[in-house]
């Protein structure tokens, strides 16, 4: 029976469930008591206010996911969906391959500044060194994006580097793209690590741009280009989220 219904007499029987008084406060009590809980619960579930990107739950397993496009269609294979234990999440193995995978999704950072994901390297590429051209690839990074011309756009890059310190700040693309360490270190491999971002300060902060009212997606890259190695990692459950 569902919990907190009370018994009922069996079929047929017209005998009255008789509760003593002491008896009738204590439920009372207890009914009180699950509904104070009972609230406490659901505020502490809304207390954060996030909306879903892609939890990567569309779509067939083993397949390029919806609503994604590969930067070139010989990056598709590099992406697929994947499952395990119940969570389904995007998985990338990159062999000799720098290709990045986007999702157009149009939010204003000012009511949404916290980006969420959850993301693991399954294997990083022999050699990587993201501050020189000539070893510049990871296990895994994410990009928020933002438009900014016709034929280009402004993104944050966000890294997981093998060997690079955390805080460490590069920049590409003649300064179009901004890149942040935010983990570092091989310890953690093969281990799912939740993330959170705030890309409305970091566009303030590194685009010396006050005025942002709208994203334009997300992106991930998961590359061995320039080591000429390989490389694999797993993205799941992007959210943007109110502080």
């Amino acid at each position: 029976m569902p919990d907190g219904e009370p018994a009922r007499a069996g079929r047929g029987s017209s005998r009255p469930l008789l509760v003593a008084p002491g008896a009738l406060t204590l439920v009372r009590r207890a009914l009180l008591a699950a509904l104070v809980l009972s609230g406490a619960l659901v505020g502490s579930a809304t207390a954060e206010e996030c909306v879903i990107v892609d939890d990567f739950a569309k779509g067939k397993g083993g397949e390029f996911p919806l609503d994604w496009k590969p930067r070139k269609e010989s990056g598709r294979p590099v992406y697929s969906i994947q499952e395990m234990d119940g969570r389904r999440y995007l998985h990338a193995l990159a062999k000799g391959l720098g290709i990045q995978a986007a999702k157009q999704y149009e939010w204003d950072p000012r009511a949404y500044p916290i980006l969420a994901w959850s993301w693991r390297p399954i294997e990083f590429p022999a050699g990587s060194d993201e501050r020189q051209s000539k070893t510049n690839d990871s296990a895994v990074s994410v990009y928020a994006v933002f438009p900014h011309s016709p034929f280009a756009v402004k993104s944050l890059k966000y890294i997981w580097s093998a060997v690079v310190p955390v805080g460490t700040h590069l920049t590409s693309s003649a300064g179009l793209t901004q890149a942040r360490i935010i983990r570092s270190g091989t310890s953690l491999k093969g281990q799912w690590t939740e993330e959170r971002v705030n890309v409305l300060e970091d566009y303030k902060k590194y685009f010396d741009d006050p005025d942002i009212s709208k994203a334009a997606g997300i992106a991930v890259l998961t590359d061995s280009d320039d080591t000429r190695s390989t490389a694999q990692g797993d993205y799941a459950n992007f959210r943007l989220c109110k502080p």
